[in-house]
């Protein structure tokens, strides 16, 4: 069985029950998350005002990525997406490698938005231990994640839709103070709060890198409409319209939120572990509203653990249809769902609210870095397979994509060497270094059980020659 022939098996048993309209919405809701509500907040406290800057700054990057990744889904649209680039282009192991990873990034993903979600209760129940919050969101979703592919959508479409109307409604909101003075944030609020307050460096360029690793973890999500494309009904029509849409999704729910909100609230009052949403209303005087937009960020972090279950139940049928994992999780129910795989994601997220058991305090940051590591990963995959299929079409090897990524291999250079400098930063900072041990522990673990078991695979002994090795 090849490579290519495994993969298309792999779609085989799915249900193609996504249409245009929950493929826009999940690819706009996975790039509005925990990141950006609550994740801000810390990074507004290290960088100031320039954390505007260095969330369109990897925003830029996060667009090139998906471009490259386009490119690849359109010339092969599979639910294994990335996973299966790396098979094909880099060798068996790598799409092995790539695969399990994808499943970790999501679980521990999946960890950080139950304590979110735990946090976001303790707004209005703060005596409720945060592990007991995280762990009633675990059941639930996992209940939920059991349905059919139809209902996952439309859950995905109205949490987008609740996530999309509350970013603009603070944005009306922080505009109509700008403008016209309402409020007792009215006579504090200026552009000038961009600047005025130490600079808009306050605390060095230094500082606003430093923030880097923390802003990426915020567009961990934006592929996800990669692993939808076994499940859309007209990939070739919806997925180009979801990517190129992402520019002005960054500019509005990043750039534009955090620029309304730092021109309304001095950057000095913002700290981690508090939704700078939340915080802007408050200081307008609208406690009520602060209680809504805490609601509507906490079924933002459910919508996106939400995600995560989706994407490791499929990641885990792609790696045992290889043979790369227990033949067990190829398996569909009745509804067409992997459901031994997504029941498997959840108990292992279940550690996180052992974590928030352990260390409710640190339990988020802990969860970010090694995610953000291993999204560092995956993104890189994409990027060093989106230049080998380049390089091969070039050749004359394989055939054109319909959606040519703009720049061709340069811009994946450009994207390729920033993934590695914010890798930099994460061993710089000895408060997120540790990610960096742990995943190379995962890749003694992936690495010691690939020489136990590719021997027991035989789609890896007959899978056809990766595309790296036949252009040497």
């Amino acid at each position: 069985m090849t490579s290519e022939k495994a993969a298309d098996d792999a779609e085989q048993g799915y249900d193609r029950g996504l249409g245009s309209r929950h493929i826009q919405m999940i690819a706009i809701g996975g790039a509005i998350g925990v990141g950006l509500f609550l994740g801000a907040g810390a990074n507004i406290a290290k960088a100031g005002p320039s954390i505007i800057l260095m969330y369109a700054l990897a925003g830029v990057i996060a667009f090139l990525i998906m471009r490259a990744l386009g490119e690849l889904l359109l010339y092969r649209p599979v639910s294994g997406s990335f996973a299966e680039y790396s098979r094909e282009f880099l060798g068996p192991f790598f799409g092995y490698f790539t695969a399990w990873t994808y499943w970790l990034m999501w679980v521990v993903a999946g960890m950080a938005e139950l304590t979110a979600a735990a946090i976001y209760v303790n707004y209005w129940f703060p005596s409720i231990p945060q592990w007991v919050t995280a762990l009633t969101f675990l059941v639930v979703l996992f209940v939920a994640n059991l349905v059919s592919v139809k209902i996952f959508g439309e859950l995905e479409f109205w949490f987008s839709m609740v996530k999309v109307t509350a970013v603009i409604g603070v944005i009306m909101i922080g505009l109509g103070v700008l403008t016209l003075g309402f409020s007792a944030a009215g006579d504090t609020a200026s552009v000038a709060n961009l600047w005025q307050f130490d600079g808009f460096f306050p605390q060095g360029i230094g500082s606003s890198l430093m923030t880097l690793q923390g802003v990426m973890f915020a567009y961990l999500g934006i592929e996800l409409v990669g692993v939808t494309a076994g499940e859309s009904k007209n990939p070739v029509k919806t997925l180009p319209k979801a990517i190129n849409t992402m520019p002005w999704r960054i500019m509005l729910f990043y750039v534009g939120a955090l620029t309304v909100i730092l021109c309304l609230v001095k950057w000095t009052r913002f700290s981690s572990g508090v939704s700078p949403f939340v915080k802007m209303l408050d200081v307008i005087g609208i406690p009520a509203g602060a209680g809504i937009v805490n609601f509507v960020v906490l079924t933002a972090s459910l919508s996106s653990c939400n995600s995560g279950l989706y994407c490791t139940g499929r990641m885990l049928r792609t790696l045992a249809d290889h043979g790369e994992a227990p033949r067990v999780f190829s398996r569909l129910s009745s509804t067409r769902t992997p459901v031994l795989g997504i029941a498997v994601s959840a108990l292992i997220m279940g550690v996180g609210v052992g974590l928030n058991y352990v260390t409710p305090h640190k339990a988020f940051d802990y969860v970010v870095s090694v995610a953000t590591a291993g999204g560092i990963w995956l993104w890189l995959m994409i990027l060093i397979s989106h230049l080998l299929y380049r390089r091969a079409f070039r050749a004359g090897r394989l055939s054109p994509s319909p959606f040519p990524a703009p720049g061709g291999a340069l811009n994946s250079w450009v994207a390729l060497v920033f993934l590695l400098f914010v890798t930099g930063l994460i061993a710089a900072d000895a408060g997120t270094r540790v990610c960096l041990y742990v995943m190379g522990l995962w890749a003694l673990v992936l690495g010691g059980s690939w020489l136990v078991l590719k021997d027991r695979m035989p789609q890896i002994s007959e899978c056809k020659q990766p595309v790296l090795e036949k252009l040497d």
